[in-house]
């Protein structure tokens, strides 16, 4: 899987393709306004910080984030608690 492909919202599937393009396009202010992208971040709150990370890099595509069964694993232990 590509990882612009790669979900970062597991709770409404939103991809880093679609937030990157969200915040190129509509150069948001605040990493809040990222709700707007399709509900990102709106769910559990496991992505919050990673999309706040990328809300406040100059260039988000060097943004490092986990693979997608590590991210998905981690997720799952972060809901439990």
């Amino acid at each position: 899987m590509n990882s612009e492909d790669q979900e970062l919202c597991l709770c409404f599937h939103v991809s880093r393709r679609k937030v990157i393009q969200y915040i190129r396009v509509n150069r948001p202010t605040v990493a809040s306004q990222l709700s707007d992208c399709y509900g990102a971040g709106t769910g559990c709150g496991w992505c919050r910080p990673l999309l706040k990370r990328l809300m406040e890099e100059a260039n988000p595509d060097t943004v490092e984030i986990p693979d997608a069964a590590t991210y998905a694993k981690d997720r799952e232990a972060y809901r439990k608690k």
